[in-house]
């Protein structure tokens, strides 16, 4: 909220279906490819060439259905968008508008201490357009129709987020639930989940006002950036005495601006009517009951389970479900070992995530040295080695240089748990101390840490600092 002005946002979501070819057509659906390398008779709109529906593109959308609690309609129908552009080589997109595959769904978001519940008015199955390429040539524009025919589900929200970090929540809350359910990559880079966002702007309690929808966002910063500098572009249009004209508008990363790209177009304008091409979609309930059994764990079911069942701080596990590959390695470490969930959590989401984000290296690259990994933990629980030497031969076991045993013996790193060796430490290290002892035993804690320090140091850090602490205690209770 912003000088007593509040914004409502609506988004519809476009997310690219990860199917081996298009939505009609049998054309390879991959990124990267040579310009135009990936186009058959079908997706450059030939005459007399007939889209056939891939049935696996209804599969992910029941699945997403079950997903995002929608409603899956067993009656849907394709129709045809008709709007005119280069990139566009039939005249108009096949899409699904009066009859769509899902209706009203919704995501809880994490809102603050709150969860905050977003309604979804429905999402359809559609095909994208190509691409027109500016920057090559001062004089001409050039057309790749790699993407002409890519399967999307489009997404559309009900106006239920009200600020840029609403949103922002929102959209990784779906991304998220989409690439564990295998249905998108979630690679917003390449364009496999755009944003686009409908906002108007109120004085809190009034009506709605004219809405401008910013285009193909594809990322979580630039979503933010054009919500908030279209926000008070709005407010100062009004302010002014102005009123706010519904648009469609692009958002210029360079300067961080929204601008307006053409008038906004109501449903009618694009003459939608069934694709003759295509049968209506009936789909049986057999056919549906069957995707269910393959939707797995979703994020907030992993969250529930690691927090009550692992007994896994909040925090710690909500770094681990962020991506679907972060689970894997855990899990796997949890199967692999006795050693205790916790330490595991604690260990992933600290010190390895660190070794892998200054190696630049991948999550999944992990799951070929869990056995390792969880074999230094164990020498941790055990009390084999202290935590500090852990960590300090973690990028070894990491290399694949030495199992940590080996690496342990070869450096001389075992911790001291001999009793009789710890007590000669410890009563060298309380000489000339009778300041600090006669502190401790008028009740000052702190000066038991800095005897622990000293006698790790003293150990060269091999030391036991349980057993340390309990006979330092012992000691200086005497």
């Amino acid at each position: 909220m912003s000088n007593n002005w509040e914004m409502v946002i609506g988004l519809e979501v476009h997310a690219q279906l990860k199917t081996s070819s298009k939505l009609f057509s049998s054309s390879p659906n991959q990124f990267g490819s040579e310009p135009n390398e990936n186009v058959n008779f079908i997706d450059s709109g030939m005459p007399g060439m007939l889209p056939v529906l891939n049935f696996a593109c209804i599969e992910k959308a029941i699945k997403t259905g079950f997903a995002l609690n929608f409603t899956i309609n067993k009656y849907s129908v394709f129709e045809r968008k008709n709007y005119f552009y280069p990139d566009l080589p039939q005249g108009y997109q096949i899409s699904q508008f009066e009859f769509p595959i899902l209706t009203e769904g919704f995501i809880n978001i994490d809102n603050g201490q709150d969860q905050k519940k977003i309604r979804i008015e429905r999402a359809h199955l559609e095909q994208d357009a190509g691409k027109s390429i500016h920057d090559i040539d001062p004089k001409y524009s050039f057309i790749d129709l790699n993407r002409v025919g890519t399967p999307l589900l489009e997404i559309v929200s009900y106006p239920d987020l009200s600020s840029a970090d609403e949103v922002v929540n929102y959209m990784s809350t779906l991304r998220q639930i989409l690439m564990y359910i295998d249905v998108c990559d979630g690679n917003m880079q390449e364009g496999s989940l755009r944003a686009d966002v409908n906002l108007s702007i109120r004085k809190p309690g009034g009506d709605l006002g004219t809405r401008c929808e910013i285009k193909n966002l594809n990322s979580f910063k630039f979503i933010k950036q054009a919500i908030e500098f279209e926000f008070q572009r709005q407010i100062e249009v009004l302010e002014s005495g102005g009123s706010v004209e519904q648009n469609t508008m692009l958002f210029d990363t360079n300067t961080g601006e929204t601008r307006a790209m053409r008038s906004k177009e109501f449903s009618h304008d694009y003459r939608y009517f069934p694709d003759p091409d295509l049968l209506p979609v009936n789909i049986t309930q057999e056919q549906i009951d069957k995707i269910q059994p393959t939707l797995g764990e979703l994020p907030n079911q992993k969250l529930d389970r690691y927090i009550s069942e692992l007994k896994i701080e909040k925090d710690i596990s909500k770094i681990i479900i962020s991506e679907k590959e972060n689970t894997k390695v855990f899990e796997q470490m949890v199967n692999d070992t006795e050693v205790p969930p916790k330490l595991i959590a604690s260990w992933l989401v600290g010190d390895i995530f660190a070794f892998v984000k200054e190696n630049n290296l991948d999550v999944s690259s992990l799951l070929e040295k869990t056995k390792v990994i969880v074999e230094l933990l164990k020498l941790i629980s055990d009390d084999v080695i202290s935590n500090k030497v852990g960590k300090e031969i973690l990028p070894q076991v990491l290399n694949g240089e030495n199992s940590p045993m080996e690496i342990v013996k070869k450096m001389g790193l075992e911790q001291v748990s001999d009793t009789s060796e710890l007590e000669k430490i410890i009563n060298e290290s309380l000489q000339d101390e009778e300041e600090n002892i006669a502190k401790f035993q008028g009740g000052s804690d702190r000066v038991l840490g800095y005897f622990v320090g000293k006698c790790l140091k003293a150990s060269k850090g091999k030391g036991n600092p349980k057993l340390i602490n309990e006979l330092l205690l012992e000691k200086l209770k005497k």
